[in-house]
């Protein structure tokens, strides 16, 4: 019996868009990173280098042999898990009639999906005690966004150390929104801030005072909006 290769895969833009890169890796029988590879984008969206990251994983791992990809993006996860079949069926249009965002990438994965056995499980970023692949895979696509240089194990590279676990701001409680109540101010086009903390349709909450637009589903972050039109 095979074994199945434990994975993760990550993507990091510094401005969303701006200076953007991918990064995984894969973890040996100890749970350790055994080896690792990150790439640079140049300037481009936090999704695309998501994607990217999934499709470097996959194109670099054999399809004969069962695979666990672990990530933190919801957008990814739900492209090539919930959205693809049917984007597939449409001639790569969203419900809207629309073309499929990053469309070549989905494109690709999709090809490299194809036959094989791989499971994919959503790991939160930047928790304590949170997944220490994860927790590898951004480190090494954030560094790599900053710097604009290729690395991995392949280079001699020494992997980066874990980014610390972000902290909620001061005052800013988790507490559930009223239904209903969603706005305060309006800040940029399709966005307005929150008046109340809430949680995204994504399943993250957002914060008081947080840029957050409209889906199908009620109000969340602006990425997971523009992810379920495109669904």
């Amino acid at each position: 019996m095979v074994e199945r290769i434990i994975a993760a895969c990550d993507g990091a833009s510094k401005g969303n868009p701006g200076p953007a890169a991918w990064a995984w890796v894969i973890a040996g029988a100890d749970g350790e990173v055994t080896s690792w590879e990150a790439g640079p984008l140049g300037r481009a969206t936090n999704n695309v280098a998501e994607l990217t990251a999934l499709r470097e994983l996959l194109g670099r791992t054999g399809p004969e042999v069962p695979l666990e990809v672990r990530m933190d993006s919801q957008y990814a996860m739900k492209a090539v898990t919930t959205w693809l079949p049917g984007w597939r069926r449409k001639g790569w249009k969203t419900a809207a009639g629309t073309p499929v965002a990053n469309q070549d990438l989905v494109m690709a994965i999709d090809a490299l999906l194809t036959g094989r056995d791989v499971r994919f499980v959503y790991t939160p970023a930047h928790q304590v005690d949170g997944d220490a692949l994860n927790a590898a895979a951004d480190a090494a696509a954030s560094q790599a966004a900053r710097t604009q240089e290729p690395a991995g194990s392949a280079r001699g590279s020494a992997l980066p150390p874990p980014e610390p676990p972000s902290k909620p701001a001061a005052g800013r409680a988790r507490r559930p929104a009223a239904k209903g109540a969603s706005s305060a101010k309006s800040g940029s086009r399709g966005t307005l801030k929150a008046k109340f903390p809430g949680r995204c349709r994504c399943g993250r909450p957002y914060a008081q005072g947080e840029s957050i637009a409209k889906n199908p589903d009620g109000w969340g972050h602006p990425a997971c909006a523009v992810a379920a039109s495109s669904g």
